[in-house]
């Protein structure tokens, strides 16, 4: 793996794995917007970036001309990347592909959810609370939804380290290293064949059975490959997205502690809030693959080349989100788009949204003060989700 050189010119150059993007890209991203609204890196083999949230709209509705067969931007590119479907699909398999997982993650099923994740929260906060703080990106909000997760697919709750590691090594070491990756895949993949296996003898009540008993549009059984892309998927966007939702607003909250007491006096205040730490924290990043050649806002664009759809840099455009850098828990009109747009929209939306809300709701109940502990570091994931990986806290206000 040979060492990548610094970028020197963002807008010709960039990098969404330098350093610099992952510890602060948000005047990066200004500055990107305020020079174009497409801009190209040789970088990854040739890789585009829309800047703006008008030309992520566009590329976003666009399923003629980009794929979404490759998902994660990377220095490689096999030719037939691992399908973890709906997410890698593209018309016409998307639909009746996605059709089979919307059923769990009704409102109403998320609802039925809610007390499980309230206790999982309370069980790891039981842990820390006597503490005098912790580290809440690895003693609380990583577990949430892996917890969650393991609870809808029947699948042991001990393993979920395990589900952690793979999901590191495929998001971010990943990247830059097709060994670490295809390791992870193959790795996982093997571990839901053995889960697979074991349900055809003894059929259970989760999500896996579910999948396994799914008929595709024609009336036949989804093949074992399908069904073990899918839980790849639910497994991989289930679970790094949302604990780096979580933990970005755990980290506006120790780090703004007008918007938390605001949040403490006024809990009705909650679902707004959530929305906005959506948009100004947005964790993911989804990619496209050019497919014919086109052009978004002006600017053509070559197949060959990937695309770095940044719902983020989106949700910062100035010229949709007034004051658009200022985080405003309170924030009316809010047509964020974190959890992407057009076809492959997030089906697990309404879980995030509630994982996210019982997850601040419970820390608040429980520690009230909070905030970043100044003798250690904050260390924020690199690539294609960003949320805190270490957030050291201190409870209680300072003396």
């Amino acid at each position: 793996m040979s060492e990548r050189a610094p970028v020197t010119d963002w807008v010709n150059d960039f990098d969404h794995t330098d350093p610099r993007w992952t510890e602060n890209p948000y005047p990066i991203w200004d500055e990107l917007r305020s020079a174009s609204p497409l801009v190209h890196t040789d970088r990854f083999l040739g890789c585009y970036m829309p800047t703006t949230f008008a030309a992520v709209k566009e590329i976003s509705y666009d399923t003629d001309h980009f794929s979404s067969r490759r998902v994660i931007v990377r220095n490689v590119r096999s030719e037939s990347p691992p399908p973890a479907p709906p997410i890698t699909s593209d018309p016409p398999e998307h639909k009746p592909a996605k059709r089979l997982l919307l059923p769990p993650f009704t409102p109403d099923a998320v609802a039925k959810l809610e007390p499980r994740v309230r206790a999982i929260c309370n069980e790891l906060i039981d842990a820390f609370i006597e503490d005098d703080g912790c580290d809440a990106a690895t003693a609380y909000t990583k577990h949430i939804p892996v917890k969650t997760i393991c609870h809808m697919l029947g699948i042991p709750e001990d393993d979920s380290d395990i589900f952690i590691r793979w999901i590191h090594e495929i998001l971010e070491l990943g990247i830059n290293d097709d060994a670490i990756l295809m390791k992870a895949v193959f790795e996982m993949s093997t571990y839901f064949q053995g889960h697979i296996a074991h349900r055809k003898q003894k059929p259970t009540d989760d999500l896996i059975s579910t999948l396994m008993n799914a008929r595709d549009d024609k009336g036949q059984p989804l093949s074992d490959a399908h069904v073990l892309g899918s839980l790849r998927l639910l497994l991989i966007a289930g679970i790094d997205t949302t604990w780096s939702a979580i933990g970005a607003a755990l980290w506006h909250l120790a780090t703004h502690p007008a918007d938390r007491e605001r949040l403490l006096a006024e809990p009705e205040l909650m679902p707004t809030a959530i929305e906005e730490f959506l948009r100004a924290y947005s964790p993911v990043t989804m990619a496209r693959e050019v497919m014919k050649e086109t052009s978004i806002a002006g600017c053509p664009v070559k197949p060959g080349n990937m695309v770095l759809l940044s719902f983020p840099a989106a949700n910062r455009d100035p010229s949709v989100f007034p004051e658009a850098d200022k985080v405003m828990i309170d924030r009316k009109e809010n047509p964020h788009v974190a959890f992407g747009l057009g076809i492959h929209r997030c089906v697990g939306s309404n879980l995030a949204r509630m994982e996210m809300t019982v997850a601040i709701e419970e820390w608040l109940k429980r520690i009230a003060s909070f905030r970043l502990d100044p003798s250690q570091k904050v260390r924020w994931s690199e690539g294609t989700v960003r949320g805190p990986r270490s957030l050291p806290l201190l409870f209680g206000r300072p003396s």
